[in-house]
C-alpha cells in the first residue's frame, strides 16, 4: 500500500481511538450509586481569584462504597469547593467539618436506574456514529488519492472496515460494562 493510504487509514484508526476514549469518559460521569471520584474532578471551583478544576486543587478518597472523601490541599479553598458542589448539578450536599468535604452518595432507584442505561446508550450510538463519520471521512479520502490501483483501494477499505468493527465493539463492551454496573444493585 502506498505510503499516502496509509497515513489515511493511521488517521482514521487515531480519530477512532480518541472516539472511543471520549465515549468512556462520558460514560463514566453517569453516577452508579457508588462513590467515585470521576463525579467531580472536572467541576470548576474559583480558587485564588481564577477559574480551577477540583482535580488541581484536592485530593480524593472512598473510604465506603457509597462515600466520596475531599480533602483540599489548602484548607482555605473548602468553602468554595463546597460552594462549587452546591451549585453544579449533581444533586449532592456536602458535609464540611472545615478541612475536609464529605459527600454522600444515595442508592439509586430502579426506575432512575433504567433511565441511566437509556443515557448511556445514547452515548454509546453517539460514539459509534462518530467512528463511522471517520470512516466515511477515511472513504472519501482514499478515493482522492491518485496513483494507486484498485486493489490497493480494496485492501484500505477493508482495513478500515475491519478498524470500525472492532472500535465499534469497544464502545459495545464499555456500554455493556456500565449498563451491569448501573443495574447491580
Amino acid at each position: 500500500m502506498s505510503e499516502m493510504i496509509e497515513m489515511i487509514i493511521e488517521d482514521a484508526q487515531s480519530k477512532m481511538d480518541g472516539a472511543v476514549g471520549h465515549t468512556r469518559r462520558e460514560m463514566a460521569t453517569i453516577r452508579t450509586g457508588r462513590a467515585s471520584s470521576s463525579f467531580v474532578e472536572k467541576l470548576q471551583v474559583e480558587a485564588y481569584g481564577v477559574p480551577m478544576t477540583l482535580q488541581e486543587l484536592a485530593t480524593f478518597s472512598v473510604p465506603e462504597a457509597r462515600q466520596l472523601v475531599i480533602s483540599p490541599h489548602d484548607a482555605a479553598n473548602v468553602e468554595a469547593i463546597e460552594r462549587a458542589i452546591r451549585n453544579s448539578d449533581l444533586g449532592l450536599s456536602p458535609s464540611n467539618d472545615g478541612r475536609t468535604l464529605r459527600l454522600s452518595f444515595p442508592p439509586l432507584t430502579e426506575e432512575r436506574r433504567k433511565d441511566l442505561v437509556k443515557v448511556v446508550n445514547g452515548m454509546a450510538e453517539d460514539g459509534k456514529g462518530k467512528i463511522r463519520g471517520f470512516r466515511r471521512s477515511a472513504r472519501k479520502d482514499l478515493d482522492d488519492v491518485d496513483g494507486v490501483g484498485e486493489d490497493d483501494i480494496e485492501r484500505a477499505e477493508k482495513v478500515l472496515d475491519e478498524s470500525t468493527k472492532s472500535y465499534e465493539n469497544d464502545i459495545d463492551a464499555a456500554r455493556d460494562e456500565k449498563e451491569k454496573e448501573l443495574l447491580e444493585v
